[in-house]
Formats: C-alpha cells, sequence, structure tokens
C-alpha cells in the first residue's frame, strides 16, 4: 500500500502482483524462472524493445497504465524503449529546496541503519556490505539512513542527481535481473543479488551514496558516467530501460529524512513521490 501527497492511502494489487507473489512463494516456480533473471536475458528483451516493431505496445501501455501524457514531450517514437525513456516537458518535474532530493519518481520508504549496519525491507534484512561490497562504506553509513524509491513501470524513468558535488566514478556491480516487485522480497535478497551501480556525491555538507538497482527484463542502466566531476542537483545522471526498477539513497547520521516518510514506512505505507519534490526537512 501507498500513499499519496493527499493523504489518500491506495491498495495497488494487481494481477501482476498476484502473479509474482504466486511466483515468488514457490521454490519450484523461482528455480523455473531462474533463467528469466540473467543479465543475457534481459539484454536480449532491451534489444527487441529497441526495435521498430516494438512500437505496438506503446498505447496498450499507456491506457493500461493510465500514463498523463501531457506531461511528456510530444514526439514520434521510434521504438518501445524510446517511449519508455521519454522526457518531461520543461518545469514538469521541479527541484525543491532541500540538502537532499528525490532522483526519481517513485514510491518511497526509509529505514535506519542501525549499529549493526542492516536495514529491513519488506521484512528482509539487507547488510549495507551486501548491498555495496565495501567495508568502507558499511562503516561511513552505519547509523544513517537507507532511502529505498521504487519505480513502477508507469513512473518517468529518468533519474538526476540528489545533491550538488563532486562525484566520483561509477561502481557496477553485475547481478541478476529479478523484479523488484514486494512479492519476491520475502524469498529473495531483491537489492543485494541485482545488477546495481552506485556512485557517492560529496560536497561540504554531506556524503550520499546514489544507486541504481536494474529490475526482471530491464536490459540497461545508462549513467553518465563522466569522472571526476562536480554535478548539479537536479541534474539528470541517466536512465533505466523497460521495467521496474529501484533507487537507493545512503545518508549519513545526522541527516533529517522528513517526517512524514519515517512515519508512513512505520505503519507498513510505501510514500508517493516526485523527482525533485525534497527527501529531507531543510
Amino acid at each position: 500500500m501507498y500513499i499519496d501527497k493527499k493523504g489518500v492511502i491506495h491498495k495497488n494489487s494487481s494481477s501482476q502482483d498476484k502473479l509474482l507473489k504466486a511466483v515468488y512463494s514457490s521454490a519450484l516456480l523461482r528455480l523455473l524462472i531462474k533463467p528469466l533473471t540473467l543479465p543475457t536475458v534481459s539484454k536480449a528483451a532491451g534489444t527487441a524493445l529497441d526495435s521498430s516493431a516494438s512500437r505496438f505496445l506503446i498505447k496498450p501501455f499507456i491506457r493500461a497504465n493510465k500514463i498523463d501524457m501531457r506531461d511528456y514531450e510530444k514526439k514520434r517514437y521510434k521504438s518501445f524503449n524510446d517511449f519508455f525513456t521519454r522526457r518531461v516537458c520543461r518545469g514538469k518535474r521541479p527541484v525543491q529546496k532541500a540538502r537532499v532530493i528525490s532522483p526519481s519518481d517513485g514510491k518511497v520508504s526509509v529505514y535506519e541503519i542501525n549499529k549493526n549496519s542492516v536495514f529491513r525491507v519488506k521484512g528482509s534484512g539487507y547488510s549495507l556490505f551486501s548491498l555495496t561490497r565495501s567495508r568502507s562504506l558499511e562503516k561511513r553509513f552505519c547509523g544513517g539512513t537507507a532511502v529505498v524509491i521504487r519505480l513502477c513501470p508507469e513512473d518517468y524513468h529518468r533519474y538526476c542527481y540528489s545533491i550538488s558535488g563532486k562525484k566520483s566514478c561509477n561502481i557496477k556491480l553485475p547481478g541478476f535481473f529479478h523484479t523488484v516487485n514486494p512479492a519476491a522480497f520475502e524469498s529473495v535478497r531483491v537489492f543485494s543479488e541485482n545488477t546495481r551501480e552506485y556512485c557517492l556525491i560529496k560536497n561540504p555538507r554531506t556524503c550520499v551514496l546514489q544507486m541504481e538497482v536494474g529490475a526482471l527484463m530491464v536490459g540497461k542502466i545508462s549513467n553518465n558516467d563522466i569522472f571526476p566531476a562536480r554535478v548539479l542537483q537536479g541534474e539528470e545522471k541517466g536512465y533505466f530501460e523497460f521495467g521496474g526498477s529501484t533507487i537507493i539513497l545512503l545518508l549519513e547520521k545526522g541527516v533529517a529524512v522528513r517526517r512524514s516518510f519515517i512515519e508512513n514506512t512505520q505503519l507498513g505505507l510505501e510514500t508517493l513521490v516526485r523527482q525533485g519534490e525534497a527527501i529531507t526537512e531543510d
């Protein structure tokens, strides 16, 4: 369930959700779909969605996901992926004044990273080391906050930098492409197994780790891999190709996340956000 800006709670249980829950609850079915989670399969699917023949999927997708196309640039799309990575019109994702902003559209959950460097996501625990494979980062962000932003297929799939500052190189961690639908969380350590990339962004006030996690049938995480560089908050960082995906922000101890996000997460609710909205209180 998630809550919108008006405080309305939505129970989003689609046929896709029910199917994925059934699949990931069964050891046998998880074994049968294992080939679909391989990067080679997702890459092949991405190639098919790059072809002009995939354009017939666009209109049904818009209708099924109730996408308001008035928010997006008007153009003739060359393929489904060309449509999926569409750009919003200028001014449709304004950047709020805050220390950290949401890099993307999505549904937010926030978790305190405790002294054992473990945070909880939908009943499963994830260590910072399994997520980043770095002992120094595990130590750095212990006591801070993990911000999990789950994108759904209907969301805008371009993302920006959450803060301004000096950016590190992109660290790429290979893995599988599981769905990031919550149905999989109890059975599979999704965020520590999925293919992902991250970088550090530092400024005099703070340091943020920003990580993109690829999901089922996503052929590519396309980042603007410029290094070394100074980046601006709200500047485009990259995009996901087709599929549901996730962005994780690791914030240092002492950075105050919006209280409503914390309260909603404690109630078992994700919070609907758009790119550019404040993540922190200041």
